[in-house]
């Protein structure tokens, strides 16, 4: 094998390893925050160009301690359903992966940084304290899913991590450095955003509930069963849909705002197809399917947000 060659596979396996299909997932919340700014006429495509760099090296983060995690603890075995992992699969090694991991990180904290310095300056000191104590979470959350000695995907508390950090966090956070205001409608648009992402997490739980449960990964799905965790599924669906509608109502303007309800089919073939299928290992389509219809709904509703402002 020629050195071209053998790089070219080196960097094709480290790009794997970051998952480049869960990144548009990971700037979903980011869409919607700077949707709702945009709506109340505070969009900064400079700050929000930081927002999204600092979610996906977040994301990448998260994806490389998950890779390194997995395969630590045994959940990445012979039997998962999903895509095989690079350090489970020999192809980086241990070592090699805490280097990148450390690497994201550092990326992460400049990329965050760099976002504060641009958003608050040197004069907002309560806000960029409080956004550096949320990305220093994020960080923490991102390396902790499955990496170290008390990972906390593997006792079920992933979904709420979601919720939080791609809900919560990603839609307030970026709307607030854009606009420097908050209110607490803000929190059903955020709430939905976190729960379609949730809806998308307990896609590849339900899919790999047989090689978790071997492993020891108490994910909600193994932890329910796989006829609660379609009921589940459903009703973050469902909930995602009417807590967005509600926020619609509460600020109504125009019916461009329902926009988003555009989507809703999308959300319905997804849990019908949890719903009615056995054989867990092809669900794999429907993980894709999933977090397309997830980022569908949020494009939707932000333009949906911006329509109804300017028409």
């Amino acid at each position: 094998m020629s050195s071209a060659t053998a790089t070219t596979n080196r960097f094709n396996i480290w790009v794997s390893a970051m998952r480049p299909r869960t990144l548009p997932l990971a700037i979903a919340s980011i869409i919607m925050g700077t949707g709702l700014a945009a709506a109340d006429g505070s969009f900064d495509w400079l700050v929000a160009l930081l927002c999204v760099l600092t979610a996906i090296l977040l994301q990448i983060l998260s994806n490389l301690a998950n890779d390194y995690g997995d395969s630590l603890h045994g959940a990445d075995h012979a039997e998962r359903q999903g895509p095989k992992r690079a350090v489970q699969s020999g192809h980086v090694s241990p070592a090699a992966m805490r280097r990148a991991i450390g690497l994201a990180a550092l990326l992460s904290v400049v990329s965050g940084l760099a976002l504060l310095w641009l958003a608050f300056g040197a004069g907002a000191f309560s806000s960029t304290v409080i956004f550096i104590v949320l990305g220093a979470a994020a960080i923490g959350a991102a390396i902790t899913y499955t990496a170290g000695k008390m990972p906390y995907g593997y006792a079920g508390f992933g979904d709420l991590a979601v919720l939080i950090f791609f809900g919560w966090v990603g839609v307030i956070g970026s709307y607030f450095v854009q606009t420097g205001r908050f209110t607490p409608s803000l929190l059903l648009p955020a709430t939905a955003c976190g729960l379609l992402a949730v809806a998308v997490l307990n896609v590849n739980n339900i899919r790999d509930m047989d090689s978790d449960r071997l492993a020891g990964k108490r994910s909600l799905p193994v932890r329910l069963g796989l006829r609660r965790a379609r009921r589940y599924h459903w009703a973050l669906l469902v909930s995602a849909t009417l807590l967005a509608a509600v926020y619609c109502l509460i600020h109504f303007t125009s019916l461009w705002q329902f926009l988003f309800l555009l989507a809703t089919p999308a959300l319905y073939r997804n849990g019908a197809a949890i719903s009615r299928t056995d054989a867990l290992p092809t669900l794999n389509p429907w993980l894709k399917q999933m977090s397309l219809a997830a980022l569908l709904f949020v494009i939707l509703f932000s333009a949906g947000q911006i329509l109804a402002a300017v028409l």
